[in-house]
């Protein structure tokens, strides 16, 4: 088991090298960053401007394949990856940004893989019953809705909660606000602050991921070894926990691993409408800003969520089916 993940994080440390070399050579060569000063302006000090993009390894100048050896040099030597072309040390804004991300994605995220996988199951139990049928449409509905209406309506309803109650229980622009007096009061305000964007991300993960389990359940619940082990004597709960499920969560492991590096892309849009500002503002400011060094930290930054996730599929993968133990 141990030489298999350490041959498998071996292929993850080289696809993860090569994904942020093209990286680089694709933003330094697509980017701009002297077009982010305004040319037009007399009083610009050109010189000095090319002379400070030249000191941040940043002048287009410069041929792409230098400028690529003295990033790498940083990012090897001294795990510095460099600066925007306004002088702002990306190490510096990604280390405020990615926390900032964490907190907002990590509970929404686990509420909504557990939450899915649990619903996923039960309604596959109860195919064609009421609950499984109410249960699929409103899944739909929220699948079909997008993000940003989702995120909306919460607020819309958070309040009008508000001013009807007379109270600020639902508190949702930025990760803090109004701190109380009272002892815990940083806590609580942190928490009404993550409460709504917690919502509007666990919706959509508990309604993707239950259709996936529903499916793979069903296609279980029906396997010849599950028949066998209440043929056995086995209960219905114990022959799904211990065979059924156990065998769909195979392929959903595999799923989890590809959404991680998503979560903290797609959270662009809660982002923004709740006011965090976090990886996913950060790699579109990036982008629009020709910054190419914090593009190139994103891009690996989504790297290495993606090869970490596909490590903890493996790890699970290798828990949860034995074939692969003796393989």
């Amino acid at each position: 088991m141990t030489r298999y993940l350490l041959r498998r994080l071996l292929n993850y440390i080289v696809l993860l090298f090569i994904a942020v070399t093209f990286a680089y050579l694709l933003a330094g060569s697509a980017m701009e960053p002297r077009s982010v000063f305004d040319w037009t302006n007399p009083h610009l000090n050109k010189d000095a401007i090319l002379a400070q993009l030249t000191s941040f390894n940043l002048n287009t100048d410069v041929p792409l394949v230098e400028r690529y050896w003295t990033w790498l040099q940083g990012v090897v030597g001294h795990w510095d990856w460099g600066r925007t072309p306004n002088g702002d040390y990306v190490n510096q804004l990604l280390a405020v940004r990615i926390w900032v991300s964490v907190r907002l994605i990590f509970l929404g995220s686990f509420i909504g893989i557990i939450g899915g996988v649990a619903l996923g199951a039960w309604t596959a139990t109860r195919q064609y019953k009421i609950s499984d049928r109410v249960v699929s449409i409103l899944c739909l509905i929220i699948i079909s809705t997008p993000t940003i209406v989702l995120a909306t309506l919460l607020q819309i309803g958070a309040t009008h909660f508000n001013q009807a109650t007379g109270t600020n229980v639902f508190e949702f622009i930025g990760e803090t606000g109004q701190i109380g007096s009272y002892p815990g009061g940083a806590l609580v305000d942190r928490a009404q602050h993550l409460l709504l964007p917690t919502i509007s991300m666990s919706l959509g993960g508990i309604a993707t991921y239950s259709r996936y389990q529903r499916n793979l359940m069903l296609d279980t619940l029906g396997a010849d070894y599950v028949r066998t082990a209440r043929a056995k004597g086995l209960t219905k709960g114990r022959a799904m926990s211990r065979h059924a499920l156990r065998t769909a969560l195979v392929p959903m492991a595999t799923y989890f691993a590809f959404v991680i590096a998503q979560l903290f892309q797609g959270a662009t849009i809660t982002e923004r409408i709740f006011g965090w500002h976090g990886m996913g503002e950060y790699s579109v400011s990036s982008i629009t800003g020709q910054d190419v060094n914090g593009t190139v930290a994103v891009v690996a930054f989504s790297a290495v969520c993606t090869f970490f996730g596909l490590m903890l599929s493996d790890i699970f993968t290798v828990v949860v089916d034995p074939r692969v133990r003796v393989s």
